[in-house]
C-alpha cells in the first residue's frame, strides 16, 4: 500500500487555517506511523539475534573439522543466527571455559564435542540451570546428562572395522593388529576401542595402540617409526582417527609398503583418504556426514529452546569402499553440491 500527502505550498505554514494545520499534520504523522510499523520488526529482529555456540574438542587443523564447520556456518547463514565457534585441541579445561563463556552469554543453545568421558558433566548440568539445552555432536558420552547426540556410534563403528578384517580374511587368531591415533585415551578412541575389542578379544587377535600426536609431519614420522620396526607382526592396520588413516599413503611410500600389503581401515573423513581408498591403500573407510552432522545437531538445540524436547538420538556414519569412494572425494572437494 502506498500513502501519498500533499502539502499546501501556495501560501507560507503560517498563513494556513487552523484547520488545513491540523489536517495536514494529521496525515504527516500518519505516514510516520506507518513508516514505523515497517521499520520496527526489522529493528527488533536484529537486536534479538539468537546466539549459538558451537564448540569443538578438535584441533583446526584437522580436516574433518573443516567439514563440522562448514556445516555450522551453513546453518548460520540458512537460520539468520549467530553461531560462535571455537577449537580446543583436546585441551580440556579450555574447552570447559568456552561452555561457561556461552552460559554467561546465554546462549539460546549450546552444540559441542566430547573430549574425555565426563569432561563436561557439571558444566552440562550448569547449562541447564541456566535453561540452555545441550547437543553434544561426533563423540558420544551418554552419561553427561545432555539433551540428545548426533553422530556415529563409535563403540559400533570400532566393531565394524574389526568385523570388517575379519569377514575378509585379513586377520585370525593369534594376529596382530596395529592401532595409531592422535591422541590416546580420548573419548573417540575409548569407545571405538571397545567396539574393536569385542570382536578381536573372542577370537585371541591382539593390537596396540600408539600415540601420533596432532602434528602431520610428527604423524608421519612416529608411524613410519613403528611400521619400520614392526612390520614383520602388523597383519593389518585399523586408523582411529582421520589424521593418521589420511598418512597412511606417506607412512607406506616411505617405508616402501606397497598399496594393499597391509589391510588398512579407519576413519575417511579427508580427502587424503578418500583417494588412498581409490588408489588401494586403504580398504575401507568410514564417512561421518560431519557437515550434516553439525547442521542437525544446532537444529535440535534450535528446537529445543523453543520448547520441543529431542527424544531421539541421531546416528550417522556410512563404511565406503573402492566403488563409492569417488562420490564422497566429490564431497569433500566442494563438487558434491
Amino acid at each position: 500500500m502506498r500513502t501519498h500527502v500533499q502539502l499546501n505550498c501556495a501560501a507560507p505554514f503560517g498563513l494556513l487555517s487552523k484547520n488545513a494545520v491540523l489536517q495536514t499534520t494529521s496525515r504527516f504523522l500518519g505516514v510516520l506511523g506507518i513508516l514505523a510499523a515497517f521499520l520496527v520488526p526489522v529493528v527488533c529482529s536484529a537486536a534479538d539475534k539468537a546466539i549459538y555456540y558451537w564448540v569443538s574438542h578438535g584441533a583446526p587443523a584437522d580436516p574433518v573439522w573443516t567439514y563440522f564447520l562448514q556445516g555450522a556456518e551453513q546453518w548460520a547463514k540458512d537460520t539468520g543466527n549467530e553461531v560462535r565457534t571455537s577449537f580446543h585441541s583436546g585441551d580440556v579445561p579450555s574447552q570447559q571455559e568456552a561452555i561457561r563463556a556461552a552460559i554467561s552469554a546465554k546462549a539460546r543453545g549450546i552444540v559441542t564435542s566430547t573430549p574425555d568421558p565426563g569432561s563436561l558433566t557439571k558444566v552440562i548440568a550448569d547449562a541447564h540451570a541456566a535453561g540452555i539445552p545441550v547437543i553434544i555432536m561426533n563423540t558420544e558420552d551418554k552419561t553427561s546428562g545432555r539433551d540428545a547426540y548426533v553422530g556415529g556410534d563409535n563403540v559400533a563403528i570400532g566393531a565394524r572395522w574389526a568385523q570388517y578384517l575379519v569377514d575378509h580374511n585379513f586377520v585370525k587368531k593369534g594376529d596382530f593388529v596395529w592401532m595409531p591415533v592422535e591422541v590416546p585415551g580420548a573419548t573417540y578412541q575409548v569407545l571405538e576401542t571397545q567396539g574393536i575389542d569385542s570382536v578381536f578379544k573372542p577370537l585371541g587377535i591382539t593390537y596396540e595402540i600408539t600415540e601420533a600426536k596432532l602434528d602431520q609431519a610428527e604423524i608421519i614420522t612416529r608411524m613410519s617409526n613403528y611400521l619400520t620396526a614392526n612390520r614383520g607382526k602388523i597383519k593389518a592396520i585399523i586408523g582411529l582417527g582421520d589424521l593418521v588413516t589420511g598418512s597412511i599413503k606417506r607412512v607406506f611410500d616411505q617405508v616402501k609398503v606397497k598399496p594393499g600389503e597391509i589391510p588398512v581401515v579407519g576413519w575417511g573423513n579427508s580427502i587424503d583418504t578418500a583417494q588412498e581408498v581409490l588408489d588401494g591403500y586403504v580398504n575401507a573407510a568410514m564417512w561421518q556426514d560431519p557437515q550434516a552432522t553439525s547442521y542437525l545437531a544446532l537444529s535440535l538445540a534450535s528446537m529445543a529452546a523453543s520448547g520441543i524436547p529431542p527424544g531421539f538420538d541421531i546416528s550417522v556414519g556410512t563404511l565406503y569402499e573402492k566403488d563409492k569412494a569417488a562420490n564422497f572425494l566429490k564431497i569433500m572437494q566442494g563438487a558434491g553440491r
